[in-house]
């Protein structure tokens, strides 16, 4: 089949990427582990793999796996607190036109090179929301392709998706000074911090 080839190959193709895409789960200082944990399991799996979905589909699903295996961890738990529940059994209502790229503020488009201040923002949204902001915004996968990689309904992602923005929107509203950058694209700086003193 076309999509089946070597593991070095797939190797240099997919391992920038997925090791960029697990920094934005697991964070810096353990992306780099997991991203090989993963592609042991690619290189031992590679065999098996028949082509129901697309190449892409299914490493971004073992690197996920293997990211949820890392956060489930003893010492990676407390990232998982966030957000837990079922949004299976809720009403998409309108959420079934919004496009896979709607942008999610104005003119804001998320981009691999946003700035600190944006990238902070989604690094702090719950697990779920995160997970599909970032395989949709920042990877380019579709609805649909997310819920393969997650395992997760067409309705599900667009409600997470849905949610995740509006997460995102409302934290850039509070936390940031927005304006626009030298290619004319929304961008923001994280407001300081001002610290109450009581004089009493």
């Amino acid at each position: 089949m076309s999509d089946q080839r070597d593991f070095t190959s797939i190797y240099a193709e997919y391992y920038p990427k997925i090791a960029g895409y697990l920094r934005r789960l697991v964070g810096d200082a353990d992306a780099e582990d997991v991203a090989q944990e993963a592609f042991v399991k690619i290189s031992r799996s590679l065999d098996s793999f028949r082509g129901e979905s697309r190449l892409s589909t299914w490493i971004y699903r073992i690197a996920t796996n293997t990211a949820m295996d890392h956060l489930r961890r003893p010492s990676a738990r407390q990232a998982l607190r966030q957000g837990q529940g079922s949004e299976e059994g809720e009403i998409l209502s309108d959420y079934d036109s919004i496009p896979d790229k709607a942008p999610l503020h104005d003119t804001l488009l998320l981009r691999r090179d946003m700035n600190d201040c944006i990238r902070g923002l989604v690094d702090e949204l719950p697990e779920k929301y995160r997970t599909v902001l970032v395989l949709t915004e920042i990877e380019g996968l579709t609805n649909a392709e997310t819920g393969a990689v997650l395992g997760l309904s067409l309705h599900t992602v667009k409600i997470r998706l849905h949610r995740a923005r509006m997460q995102l929107k409302k934290s850039m509203e509070t936390a940031c000074n927005l304006y626009h950058d030298e290619r004319n694209e929304l961008s923001c700086d994280r407001r300081p911090v001002t610290l109450a003193f009581n004089n009493g």
